[in-house]
Order: C-alpha cells, then structure tokens, then sequence
C-alpha cells in the first residue's frame, strides 16, 4: 500500500455489475462525476465489468489487493424477482464488500442498490438528481483522503 500513501493524486478502482445495465450505468455516471467535481482525474479511475452482483466482492478484493487504489467503488443493481435469489444475493454482496474492506484495510463503499422494483432502482439512479452512484463516489473521496491523512 505505500505507493498510494505518499501523497499525489488519488486513484480510484470500480467494480460494475452489468446486470440491470440501465440502471448501473447511470450510476456509474454518477460515481464518475462526482470523482470529477472532487478533480480526479479519468485516467485515475479504472473501472472494471463484471457479470452480475454476485461477482463484484471478489473483483473488489483483487483490486484492493494490488495496491494501486485508495479505494475501491462496488456498484450495481440487485432487484427483487419472484424468488429467493433477491435474499441470497443481496446479502452474499453486502457481506462480501464489507469482508473485502476490512481484510484489505482500505476503502471499499457499497454502491449496490437493493430494491423491491425497478421503479425504485430508476428513482436512485437519476443523472443529475438522487444517484447513489454519485453519493458512492463522493463517499469514496472523502474516504480516500482520510486514509491517506491517517495512514
């Protein structure tokens, strides 16, 4: 981890769920934008795609593992259907991320909605309104530059 402690930019590592694309993306709209209004750079973040939720905390804990990031941004879309699969997932994906960050000790925000709807999941996914993807990358900043204030 020294390298991303010595101060200099900061670099952020994104992990998208392709599942509910339409949704995930406009939160990875809002995760970019509010990296830019914090003056990270696009070159800075790297964002990789995985296939669905289910997937992302394995990717996270690559990406925190290589010691490139000050921290590491979880996004995706995990809405209720007619079966179980909604409680599987949704709680192996938050319990994953919250175990990648503190076996990694670094940053790592939740940026996975959970929703009963697809109503629901558009409703916090606007661009340029309430996006859970900008809150997640402004959360990753602040995060970021705590870390490297308390190393």
């Amino acid at each position: 981890m020294d390298n991303v402690t010595q101060g200099g930019p900061l670099h952020f590592g994104v992990v998208l769920s392709m599942v509910n694309s339409s949704v995930t993306s406009r939160l990875l709209t809002g995760a970019m934008d509010a990296l830019g209004q914090a003056g990270v750079e696009k070159d800075h973040v790297h964002v990789v795609r995985v296939p669905g939720a289910f997937e992302i905390p394995v990717v996270a804990q690559r990406l925190a593992q290589s010691g490139r990031y000050h921290s590491v941004i979880c996004l995706g879309a995990v809405i209720r259907g007619e079966t179980p699969h909604f409680e599987y997932i949704s709680a192996e994906v938050a319990r994953g991320i919250g175990a990648v960050a503190l076996d990694c000790e670094l940053p790592v925000v939740f940026g996975v909605l959970t929703t009963d709807t697809v109503d629901q999941a558009n409703e916090r996914s606007v661009i340029n309104g309430r996006n859970k993807g900008f809150e997640a990358g402004a959360a990753a900043v602040e995060m970021a530059r705590l870390w490297v204030a308390f190393p």
